[in-house]
């Protein structure tokens, strides 16, 4: 299982000292989820998602140095961001210029015409983070609870299953079963704010 680390500011510091696998481990189950998905999005199959993948972790390794960790929210993120956006560019300029031989003017106009970072893109990124944030904490809290009860909140938070009908299933009364399900999305809450509120990445 993995842990949530205590401050991702911290993490960072990890992520510069030589050596530290572990901070590498904590910093590839966050993200790398999150940058195959938007790798997936635009088109790439999985093998390419996974080339991408470790094109990221060495662009990471070699800039990690450089950033500097500031007040500003999201800093690190959007660092993060960039770096995979400019590699999926990257990717798709490659490519086409296989298919259309080197030197094509028409790839090269359109790369120089692209955005920095859309809106559009901007939320997507942020969506897919709070998506894998969620899962990681869910992670971190699952063997706090019962199986019964994370089998409640799962079901009905998760999948979307009626409430009454999970409960009589798994022998629970009404009552007990929000109760256990407010218990449980509390302790989520709070896991999910240690993560996002500890630093500013």
């Amino acid at each position: 299982m993995h842990d949530i680390p205590e401050t991702r500011a911290s993490l960072i510091i990890r992520l510069r000292q030589p050596g530290n696998q572990e901070a590498w481990r904590e910093f590839a189950s966050l993200y790398e989820p999150l940058i195959y998905r938007l790798a997936a999005r635009k088109g790439f199959q999985h093998a390419d998602a996974q080339d991408l993948l470790q094109d990221v972790l060495v662009a990471v390794a070699r800039g990690i140095d450089r950033l500097e960790l500031g007040d500003d929210q999201g800093r690190f993120r959007g660092w993060l961001f960039r770096i995979s956006r400019n590699l999926i560019v990257n990717a798709v300029e490659k490519r086409q210029r296989l298919v259309l031989g080197s030197g094509d003017s028409d790839v090269c106009e359109r790369l120089a015409q692209e955005p920095a970072i859309s809106d559009h893109e901007q939320t997507a990124y942020v969506l897919e983070f709070r998506r894998e944030l969620f899962h990681w904490a869910a992670r971190g809290i699952r063997p706090e609870f019962q199986p019964t009860t994370w089998s409640l909140f799962w079901r009905t938070s998760v999948e979307g299953e009626p409430i009454a009908d999970t409960a009589r299933e798994l022998g629970l009364s009404l009552g007990a079963a929000y109760a256990a399900r407010c218990r449980v999305l509390a302790r989520l809450r709070k896991k999910v704010e240690e993560l996002e509120d500890s630093s500013n990445w």
